[in-house]
Parts: structure tokens; C-alpha cells; sequence
């Protein structure tokens, strides 16, 4: 299995100073969290967690180790290399399909990593308000445009007709794009958004709601770990949201960036797009409905994933019972003030 030493970190667990609520130095439990690539930030909840000391209130012993891709990570999760990991929707469901008893609890991003945006001082509420106007794009055969045509194609608008697009490169050249008023909008993925953002750019997203719903990566375990373990499930979920709600406040973003540093140095060497960036994660790992709070999961965004994958091919059929491979158990707890 391929590592990448300098991401990982061990948090001790103390029992020095700990209330009555908390656990003793003897309940202590190891976890390995096993992550899709190196980035601290698209973790910051977990990062914010071992760097506010929320895991070890919590009494677990919580190290990180970063993989390459879901693959690897639904691989080392199957091998019992690590108990609890965060693959992407896409090949977790492959794994189901394959026959592997994993379960996914937590939803980490409820957005889409993809978004259409537009300039915050235009007049343009959402992509019907596009007709004839000019859509940049990355690349010409990316996911960004293929995620645009479907935007759009739900509208019945037809690429070269009714709007056309402009390959002007990444969120650095998309800028200059916005600037020169060569495009009114843009599909940016979170980084993108990020980098405009940092360009002085004040950005505003209008993706529809139903194209919001297909998320991102999330945190899953083998379903016999959760059955005997579900303390830890409860115990690292409860950490990661209060994890997720200090990284919410913006008077701490100076100490967030510090908490995604300690565990990826580079991720600290320029601060101000790390602070752009972050910004851009917290609002994708905001829960869609606050009611139902951080981690949710709800059945018709697993059947557009689903749907997505079955009509590309990457999913020869439906899976039976798509109920059985998530649970909102430990949600309510997760959530508890």
C-alpha cells in the first residue's frame, strides 16, 4: 500500500485533566482514518478535531494516513488496515456492487464539487438566465462541461444554440475570462472557485438544487467494525462536528489553517489561498437541511449517484437495496450540543 509519510499523525490521548464525562487513559481506542490523497483541508473537520484536541475528549487515538485514491482506501478499510476511511460515492458503490460489506456514514461533502458561478453583481439568478450568453469552461472533454450540458439539457437548452461555451483554462485564467467580460459564467471545481475567489473575485453559485445532490467523498466503515464498534463510530462522529462547526466560524480561520499545517505542512506555505480554499470546503460540507445536521444522508441522492453510474456503464446494474448500504444511525448523537 503506497503512503505518504509526512501526512501522517498519531494524537495522544491523555487522561491529565479530563471531566467525569470524558474517558479514561484505559478506554482509549486506536483509529486509523485512511484518506483519498493528501490534502488536509478537504478533511478540516478531522483536522480541526486533532489539532482542538476533540478526539482525545472524546477518547479516541486518532491517526491519518493518506492513500492513493478511493481505491486504495476502500482496499486498506476491506483489509482491516483501517477502520474508518472516506471514499467517493463513485467507487464506493462499486465496492457494494462487488459484493464488499461496507457502509457509508457520514456524508463529509453534501455539495457537489462542481458548481456554475457567477460574477455576485450580476443580475443572473440561475442558468435559465444563460440563453445566449457565453459559459467558460476548463477543458472542452472535462467534467466541467459534460456537468454544464446537464445543467442545461434539464433546461432544454442546447449547447451552440441556446448558450455556447469557451475553454479559458483553470480558476487562474478563468479570472481574466470574468475580468475581460469574455465569459458570464463559469463551471469551477472547488479549488477553481477558490482561486478566484483569491483573485478578488466575488463569486455567486447557481447550480440547481437537484445538481447540488451528487457529493462528494464521505466517511464509510466495513459494517462488522460498526456493529462491535459502534462507540467509536459515535465517539470520532462527534468529533468531526464539532470539528466542522469551528471550522464554520469565520473568526477562526487563522487557527484552522494552523490545524491543516500540523498535519499537511504544505497546505500552510501560502495562506491566503489555503483561507480561500477552506472557505470553499466549508460551504460544500455544509448540511443541505441544518435541522437534519452534519453527516446526513438522504436515499434520492444515492439514486442520482446511482442513476448516474448504471446509464454510463461504470455500474452494470442497480444495486437491490440502496437503503442498506448507508445509515443516519449515529446522526441524532453526532449532533447532540
Amino acid at each position: 500500500m503506497r503512503r505518504l509519510a509526512f501526512v501522517k499523525r498519531l494524537i495522544a490521548a491523555s487522561a491529565i485533566g479530563l471531566t467525569a464525562t470524558t474517558a479514561s487513559m484505559a478506554q482509549t481506542k486506536d483509529v486509523t482514518f485512511v484518506i483519498a490523497n493528501p490534502s488536509a483541508i478537504n478533511i478540516i473537520p478531522v483536522a480541526v478535531a486533532m489539532g482542538e484536541g476533540y478526539f482525545e475528549k472524546e477518547g479516541l487515538k486518532v491517526g491519518v494516513e493518506a492513500l492513493n485514491g478511493s481505491g486504495a482506501v476502500l482496499q486498506a478499510l476491506t483489509a482491516g488496515q483501517g477502520q474508518i476511511g472516506n471514499p467517493a460515492a463513485g467507487p464506493f458503490l462499486g465496492a457494494r456492487a462487488r459484493g464488499i460489506d461496507i457502509t457509508f456514514l457520514y456524508r463529509l461533502n453534501p455539495n457537489s464539487s462542481l458548481s456554475m458561478v457567477v460574477r455576485q453583481e450580476t443580475a443572473t439568478q440561475g442558468p435559465e438566465d444563460l440563453k445566449g450568453k457565453v459559459i467558460g469552461i476548463g477543458t472542452a472533454d472535462g467534467a466541467e462541461a459534460s456537468f454544464a450540458r446537464s445543467i442545461f439539457g434539464d433546461l432544454g437548452m442546447v449547447e451552440g444554440k441556446d448558450y455556447t461555451f469557451l475553454v479559458v483554462g483553470d480558476g487562474g485564467l478563468a479570472t481574466a475570462g470574468f475580468m475581460r467580460g469574455d465569459i458570464d459564467a463559469y463551471v469551477a471545481a472547488t479549488s477553481d472557485a477558490a482561486i478566484l475567489n483569491s483573485r478578488g473575485l466575488s463569486l455567486r453559485n447557481i447550480t440547481p438544487e437537484k445538481f447540488r445532490q451528487f457529493f462528494g467523498n464521505g466517511f464509510a466503515a466495513m459494517s462488522d467494525y460498526i456493529e462491535k464498534n459502534p462507540d467509536v463510530i459515535e465517539a470520532f462522529g462527534k468529533a468531526v462536528v464539532r470539528g466542522a462547526r469551528f471550522a464554520a466560524d469565520p473568526a477562526n480561520i487563522e487557527k484552522v489553517i494552523d490545524h491543516a499545517a500540523a498535519v499537511n505542512p504544505q497546505e500552510g506555505e501560502d495562506r491566503a489561498f489555503s483561507k480561500a480554499l477552506i472557505e470553499q470546503i466549508v460551504v460544500r460540507q455544509s448540511p443541505f437541511d441544518p435541522a437534519k445536521g452534519y453527516g446526513y444522508q438522504d436515499l434520492a441522492a444515492w439514486q442520482a449517484w446511482q442513476e448516474s453510474l448504471v446509464s454510463s456503464g461504470e455500474l452494470k446494474e442497480a444495486l437491490p437495496d440502496l437503503n442498506a448500504i448507508y445509515t443516519n444511525r449515529f446522526v441524532e448523537a453526532w449532533n447532540a450540543k
